[in-house]
């Protein structure tokens, strides 16, 4: 089982004990007045939901998006990029809260997924998904959701945490940016330097 799929699992888990257990979501989720006394809702907010809508729709993002990046970079790589775009975008929305925006209560792996989407956009930048039912490249989507996302966090009355999915998408393109140079490295320009007579060319 791939990770992108055990992290789906765990969420749907994680979406029934908040069924069974409603007090669990107010524990978890990451509340900004807060978030300095509970530093580590910043990770579990990242695991709850608020509703089968909230859940489906990103259920289905990881599992179609995670499956395409996992496969192009691997396991290990998709853990790391996952949580460093949830954790950043859990951050960048604490930090809005802190600059002035409502400090709403915060829930949900989109921050996270985000991350993916960013990632697939650099490394398959091509590939062609329907973006609101129109066919249209993944870079372009990417540019569109940057957009979105921006002149939504200006937006207080929204319901949509736009600064962390913005946060998390800008961490996906970063780190799929450096993660693609590491994986093909440039290849050296050849050149031709005079020797002797006899030998022109190495």
């Amino acid at each position: 089982m791939l990770n992108s799929q055990k992290i789906l699992f765990v969420i749907i888990a994680v979406f029934l004990l908040q069924i069974l257990m409603p007090g669990i979501t107010e524990e978890f989720y990451l509340d900004p007045s807060t978030v300095l006394q509970k530093p580590w809702t910043i990770v579990t907010s990242m695991f709850l939901h608020g509703g089968l809508t909230h859940l489906f729709f990103n259920g289905y993002a990881l599992f179609l998006f995670g499956l395409i990046l996992e496969r192009k970079i691997g396991g290990n790589e998709f853990i790391k990029l996952y949580f460093a775009s949830g954790i950043i975008a859990g951050l960048v929305y604490v930090l809005t809260v802190f600059l002035g925006a409502p400090a709403i209560p915060a829930l949900g792996a989109s921050g996270a997924i985000y991350g993916v989407l960013g990632a697939v956009a650099v490394l398959r930048p091509d590939m062609k998904i329907f973006f609101f039912f129109f066919p249209m490249k993944m870079k372009y989507a990417a540019v569109l959701w940057v957009i979105i996302e921006f002149l939504g966090t200006f937006n207080p009355y929204s319901g949509i945490a736009s600064a962390a999915h913005l946060g998390g998408l800008v961490a996906g393109l970063v780190y799929a940016y450096f993660l693609k140079k590491r994986i093909n490295p440039p290849m050296p320009v050849a050149y031709y330097v005079p020797r002797d007579p006899y030998e022109q060319y190495y």
